[in-house]
């Protein structure tokens, strides 16, 4: 008997894949294209609806580490976003429809895995079952979901930002750099105190779309709009996504006030995407206020911003830290619907859940992923009880520190002590896959 795997997101898929790749045969069940949620505009499996980028690819900071850990475990996200990776400093972005279109030919062609194109409205009652129907879970499944004994579900609002094309950009007004000259892989629009304050002002005054059920307090830190940051105060933007520190305007060899930056959204080279401004302003708003930046004054938008409802369970003292089920192990969840948050870190527990099922199904030990590894220590984060637990990023900050012996002084530049961390993180998962491997 199959596993089913409920949603063909990035979990969704790795998961099927981890699950195809150790013999297991998979039945990945897709609404689209059949369906789609307000954010979706693809046919193809693992399509980015916010951002087109999967963050640092540094070992120093904690994303990068992931992803480094998820490629030694044969990820099949990894690898189609190294095969569609676009410039962008030390980060790791994507073309958008050709890192979807690259899953989504891996996984068709998978000879283990059959893909049904329809939407899942109920739990199948028998067999094991992962769901990974992401942070857009239909209403008809979220029902389903929030109908098992012991599980509740949150949500929060996310938002995407905008993207527009190149040719529409006037470069008399824009130059090309990375911070701290790390490359040239972004464009800049520069902004001086007065064009910044008037720009803030017009933030203030927007007109806004309504969501229903929106609060405020339910906007996710990491994808807080930038009217919402500006209603923080007059400077918080300029600290934020506007920061200009690390950049020179070449024409005047000054810092700017504040600059917006914009980032390739697909290899050509020909969208670019409003890098930190997630919105929810009606669309001519859009139009009008983002006109006020310098080179975008006649900017034309592939996409305005848009906001919508993520969903996620209050998964502590219900998950166990390969995300299944504590109450009914053969259900299984994968993904942001978990309560890890980002695409690296949905695609991470799909990995995590994927191998950890194909190990229940064939009847084996799996090898324990501990707080060493980011892996592992995100799936210690969703099983953990915690009052107010909340969507998270993975972070230095939940992955086991480094442990000093006797006579040892502490690595107390951070990034030396990120990057060792990092080092015996590798160690184990080489180990991990080696034992694997062997099996």
């Amino acid at each position: 008997m199959s596993v089913k795997v409920i949603g063909a997101g990035l979990a969704g898929c790795e998961a099927a894949w981890q699950l195809a790749q150790r013999g297991v045969p998979v039945t990945l069940y897709e609404m689209k294209p059949v369906k789609k949620s307000p954010a979706h505009t693809l046919d193809t499996m693992a399509e980015l609806v916010c951002s087109n980028s999967l963050r640092s690819n540094r070992l120093s900071n904690a994303v990068g580490l992931l992803k480094e850990e998820m490629r030694r475990l044969d990820s099949v996200i990894m690898a189609a976003a190294d095969e569609n990776a676009v410039p962008a400093g030390g980060a790791r972005a994507v073309d958008r429809n050709g890192f979807s279109k690259s899953v989504d030919q891996r996984i068709r062609n998978h000879p283990l895995i059959t893909v049904v194109e329809e939407e899942v409205t109920k739990i199948p009652e028998e067999g094991e079952v992962i769901i990974a129907s992401g942070p857009l879970t239909s209403d008809a499944l979220s029902e389903a979901i929030a109908g098992i004994e012991g599980l509740s579900t949150l949500h929060f609002y996310d938002a995407a930002a905008p993207i527009v094309t190149a040719d529409s950009l006037d470069m008399t007004k824009v130059f090309r750099m990375s911070r701290y000259e790390r490359g040239d892989d972004y464009l800049n629009c520069p902004l001086d105190k007065d064009e910044y304050m008037a720009f803030w002002q017009e933030l203030l005054n927007a007109e806004t779309a309504p969501v229903h059920g929106f609060e405020e307090k339910s906007v996710f830190e990491g994808c807080m709009p930038i009217e919402s940051m500006a209603k923080r105060g007059e400077m918080v933007m300029a600290f934020g996504p506007m920061k200009p520190v690390g950049l020179k305007d070449p024409r005047t060899g000054k810092e700017p006030y504040a600059v917006v930056q914009l980032r390739a959204e697909n290899a050509a080279g020909t969208l670019y995407n409003l890098v930190g401004f997630q919105t929810r302003l009606m669309f001519p708003e859009q139009r009008r206020v983002f006109g006020m930046i310098p080179g975008l004054e006649n900017a034309e938008f592939a996409r305005y911003g848009v906001m919508h409802r993520n969903t996620f369970l209050n998964s502590p003292g219900v998950l166990d830290s390969t995300f299944r089920m504590l109450a009914e192990p053969r259900i299984a969840f994968a993904g942001q619907i978990t309560g890890v948050e980002g695409y690296v870190e949905s695609a991470a527990s799909g990995l995590l859940c994927g191998i950890a099922t194909a190990y229940r199904v064939n009847g084996k030990q799996m090898p324990t992923f501990s707080g060493k590894t980011a892996i592992g220590a995100m799936g210690r984060y969703v099983s953990t009880p915690n009052k107010r637990f909340q969507p998270m990023n993975c972070a230095f900050g939940l992955i086991d520190q480094l442990e000093v012996q006797p006579g040892q002084k502490r690595i107390r530049n951070k990034q030396l002590r990120y990057e060792a961390i990092a080092q015996r993180a590798l160690e184990e998962i080489d180990a991990i896959a080696a034992q694997m491997k062997a099996e």
